[in-house]
Parts: structure tokens; C-alpha cells; sequence
């Protein structure tokens, strides 16, 4: 397997991307998977992890920073742009289809965590896209507005939108904005805003065992007021007869985005569930990793193949 660094553009933005291609020999153009990334996260975490692996089993697979974050363009840095994230999903594909590794054909999505709703809504108006699976599947404007666990106090948003708000009205006088911290300095701190998926998120992005120096630890604060109106799962039902794959780790408190996400689905739809994972598990430990990547393997091995 050889990783390459590549670039390409998103609407006018260049985004960066480590391609991944299998070293086996192939009688020609393979299928090919674009793998997206959690929010806050780069190319060198999670989303090059499986990237990697799905290529170990044949796929070409395109791992890239998002829009206004990692090594990509865009200001402001930290920027969480919803219909942005979807562009970027579609950009890829056409980046894909110039490939002479590639077999246009035959293109599916693979989103985790907040690219799991990405990927959805990408796939729902991008009929390139064959197949889309997502892990770990976390809709970002569902998640500010409701919170992880879907049960958040409404004046909690209210008074990030207040934020937001004075944010903008700063950045117009001339004076900086500010930022929105994603993550608090200690674990304990972490466990008393989010519980035992906030602890989770922090040893992942905030400690040895998975940071990374470009992996953003505040968000700008307009990414708030571009959440407030965004539903990334309102085109799901534009992705019927094509089939969607969720995998789940059946402890994760998010859970109910996927339930929902599914509910939606009007075509071919799974709900894989992995026992005694968590939403964060799936990003890295290797006993829920693996299995995950068998399930995705048979997946779109099944799905990518032309008739």
C-alpha cells in the first residue's frame, strides 16, 4: 500500500489529501472510497487509520483534511461549515474520477463520526456515489443543538448563538472574534461538561494517544449560527435504491442519530452494531476497529462491483 500527498479544489478552496493505493496488481481501474474525517480531526487521525486499512483490502481510498482545517485552505482557520464539509465529499469524487487508478463507476463514501452526516448528505445529491457507510455517525448541528446524548438543556445553544452573535458584531468593528474551546484542559473537567463521551473525546484528541498537532482544539464562532439552520439528514431519502451502511459501537450515546438517519433511509439500510464499543472506540482501539473493517470490506465489495 503507498500513500501519496495530493491536492485538489472545493470550491475554490485546495484541499489537502493522502491517497492511499493497494500495492497488489489489479487488471485494471479499482473501486474507490473517499473517507472523511471527525470533526476537530485531520487526515492523520481516525480517517487515515481506516483509509489505510480499506486500501490494505483492495480499495483506493482518499483521505483528506476538510475545508478551513488541517493542512487545507480557507479562512477563518477552525471553521465548521456544514454545506462547506458536504462540497468537500463531492470534490473528492471529482478528484477521484481523474484518476487513471480509479474506476469511476465505482466511488463510494465512508464518513466518521461528523463526516458520517456528511457523507449522507453528499451521497443524497451526488449520484456518482455508488454505496456511503458511515461510523460512528454524528450529525455536528444536531449534536450543538441537543447535545452528544440528544437530551441537552435549549439554553445551552441559545447562549452559544448569543456568542456567536457577538462575535460577528466584533469581527465587523475591526476586533478579533475570538474562538470557541472544543476541549477543557484536564479529563476531569472534560467528564463534568460531557460525561464519560466527553472524557472519551479528550483522551482521544487531547493526550498521546491520538493528537495531533493540526487537529483543532477551538472551532471559529460562526461555525455556531451556520449550525443553527443545517439538517445534513434531510437528503438521506435521496439516497434510495442505493444502499447505506451505519456502524454503530452499541454503548456510543449518540446512537440515536444513526436510529434517525436510518429511519429516514428509503432504500437499502443496515444498522451494524459493534458490541461494547463506544462512539470514540471506534476510532482507534483495534478490537473494534477490525471488525468494523471486515463489515465495510463486505460491504462495499458487495456494492462496488459492477453487474
Amino acid at each position: 500500500m503507498a500513500r501519496t500527498t495530493v491536492s485538489f479544489d472545493s470550491a475554490g478552496i485546495p484541499l489537502a489529501g493522502h491517497l492511499y493505493i493497494p500495492d497488489a496488481p489489479a487488471s485494471g481501474p479499482r473501486p474507490a472510497l473517499v473517507v472523511g474525517h471527525p470533526g476537530t480531526s485531520v487526515k492523520e487521525q481516525t480517517s487515515g487509520t481506516y483509509a489505510q486499512l480499506m486500501a490494505e483490502r483492495g480499495f483506493v481510498a482518499l483521505a483528506f483534511d476538510a475545508a478551513y482545517q488541517g493542512e487545507s485552505g480557507g479562512l477563518p482557520r477552525g471553521l465548521e461549515d456544514p454545506a462547506q464539509r458536504v462540497e468537500d465529499f463531492k470534490a473528492a469524487v471529482s478528484y477521484l474520477t481523474t484518476l487513471d487508478e480509479v474506476d469511476a463507476d465505482r466511488i463510494g463514501l465512508l464518513g466518521i463520526c461528523a463526516s458520517g452526516s456528511y457523507s449522507l448528505a453528499a451521497t443524497g445529491g451526488d449520484h456518482r456515489v455508488k454505496a456511503v457507510a458511515t461510523v460512528s455517525t454524528a450529525e455536528p448541528a444536531r449534536q450543538f443543538r441537543l447535545g452528544a446524548d440528544g437530551t441537552q438543556d435549549p439554553a445551552v445553544f441559545q447562549a452559544l448563538l448569543d456568542a456567536a452573535a457577538a462575535a460577528r458584531s466584533a469581527a465587523a468593528h475591526g476586533e478579533d472574534p475570538g474562538t470557541m474551546t472544543m476541549f477543557p484542559e484536564t479529563a476531569e473537567q472534560a467528564r463534568a461538561l460531557g460525561g464519560q463521551h466527553g472524557v472519551e473525546g479528550f483522551e482521544y484528541y487531547c493526550t498521546p494517544r491520538g493528537e495531533h498537532e493540526r487537529s483543532a482544539k477551538t472551532l471559529a464562532w460562526e461555525s455556531i449560527d451556520r449550525m443553527a439552520f443545517h439538517d445534513a439528514f434531510f437528503a438521506v431519502p435521496l439516497i434510495g435504491p442505493r444502499p447505506i451502511l451505519q456502524i454503530i459501537g452499541d454503548r456510543a450515546v449518540t446512537a440515536w442519530m444513526a436510529v434517525e438517519a436510518h429511519q429516514r433511509a428509503t432504500g437499502p439500510k443496515e444498522i451494524h452494531w459493534i458490541e461494547g464499543a463506544s462512539h470514540v472506540d471506534l476510532y482507534d482501539k483495534k478490537q473494534y476497529i477490525d471488525p468494523a473493517v471486515d463489515k465495510l470490506t463486505d460491504y462495499f465489495t458487495t456494492h462496488l462491483t459492477i453487474d
